[in-house]
């Protein structure tokens, strides 16, 4: 990767933070994001264990919906949790600092 600031590197090279990847992680687990921002969720879901698990919570409550079944609500009560805490963590923000949060209680 390049010594440039993030602000200058090429979209594919940027980092993404567990905000970011929040905002987009539904469209990324249904196939609807674009190359370069599927490349940049999944780096980041294979470096953050947090976002990681909330990705397969996410994916968890897809198959019961895509099976029509009731989704494990331990895995519902997860991302009431995930969610929330994004809301209320300062440190998750749009700048460029990467995991400082810890994971949600049952993680």
């Amino acid at each position: 990767m390049s010594k440039r600031p993030w602000w200058r590197r090429p979209a594919a090279e940027r980092r993404m933070n567990c905000l970011q990847v929040a905002r987009v992680l539904q469209s990324y687990l249904d196939g609807e994001t674009n190359e370069v921002t599927t490349r940049r969720v999944a780096a980041h879901l294979e470096d953050c264990r947090r976002c990681g698990l909330e990705a397969s919570v996410y994916q968890e409550i897809h198959d019961a919906l895509a099976r029509r079944a009731e989704p494990e609500s331990r895995a519902v009560e997860r991302l009431r949790a995930f969610g929330a805490s994004l809301l209320s963590d300062p440190q998750i923000g749009d700048g460029d600092a990467e995991h400082g949060t810890t994971p949600p209680s049952g993680a």
